[in-house]
């Protein structure tokens, strides 16, 4: 189906001038950068923005670098970039294989992972990996810069912290201690293209410390320091595996939908949990599953 709204199309050169082209339209001024989620809305009649304010060409939005003990990835980093990325499958593994997950090779060359937390779907992939990793979302608006934790960033369902004329340049996290283990496993209908049914990430650091995360199964991607609580400064055994599996459904919250029940969820989501959990403390002990390798 062709694109039948018309629009105005502007490919600003700076990140202000940018910002001052969105404070000035308003609402009506929407952001393109992969294009994945606008180009869809505008083709099926879901958004109809009066001017399109392309972003591709802003110099220092790209690219995936670290700066001592931080990972930046800018907000023009594809998922395709990250999977490629050298520095990614070193230094945060984790990123490498949820963006494996993302959709298609088509889709992973376009989109973003900026796009993909701004677009803030309670199943973005992007979401729980990125809690785990305590990562933090740079934005640049009409009163300058902020730097916004991503454990305050997802508002609601496709609501965030953004704010109006405002702009994500990128993402940040602390880089993870060389010894760490991770896993992110992902639940959907088939192999391919496919939004998740329900997603869990999990960090496993030195020290029995542990950081949970869910996608798809809350308003938004959530944090489970129930989970963490119970795990932190033990050593795993088969017991607190079993005590920790039986938390999953405090911290969850799933619904029923066109992708799956809520009892499939609740039925699934210890099971992820658990393959997630082994897969991290075994990564983390230096054995287990390559990244990548699927886990369910």
């Amino acid at each position: 189906m062709p694109i039948a709204h018309e629009f105005e199309y502007v490919k600003p050169e700076t990140i202000e001038e940018a910002v001052g082209i969105l404070d000035k339209h308003g609402s009506s001024a929407h952001v393109l950068a992969g294009g994945t989620d606008i180009v869809p809305g505008l083709r099926d009649g879901l958004i109809t923005p009066g001017l399109v304010v392309d972003i591709k060409g802003i110099a220092g939005l790209a690219g995936i670098e670290c700066e001592g003990d931080v990972l930046r990835v800018g907000a023009l980093a594809t998922f395709t970039d990250l999977v490629e990325s050298e520095l990614i499958r070193k230094s945060a593994p984790l990123l490498y294989e949820m963006a494996m997950t993302v959709a298609s090779v088509g889709v992973r060359n376009r989109a973003t992972i900026v796009g993909n937390i701004c677009s803030a779907v309670p199943s973005c992939d992007s979401g729980p990996v990125l809690l785990v990793l305590d990562a933090s979302v740079h934005v640049m608006g009409p009163s300058g810069k902020r730097v916004v934790p991503i454990t305050e960033w997802f508002t609601g369902p496709k609501a965030t912290a953004l704010g109006s004329a405002a702009i994500v340049t990128s993402v940040s996290l602390p880089v993870p201690p060389k010894a760490h283990g991770a896993a992110y496993v992902k639940l959907g209908r088939y192999r391919g293209e496919d939004l998740a049914q329900a997603s869990v990430a999990v960090l496993a650091l030195p020290d029995n410390e542990y950081r949970v995360a869910f996608g798809a199964v809350a308003p938004t991607t959530v944090r489970a320091p129930g989970i963490e609580e119970l795990l932190r400064g033990k050593v795993m055994d088969e017991a607190l595996i079993g005590d920790a599996k039986r938390l999953v459904a405090n911290e969850t919250a799933p619904i029923a939908d066109i992708r799956a029940s809520r009892e499939y969820r609740e039925h699934m989501l210890p099971i992820m949990f658990e393959r997630g959990l082994r897969a991290a403390v075994a990564r983390l002990a230096g054995d287990g599953p390559a990244y990548g390798a699927r886990l369910i």
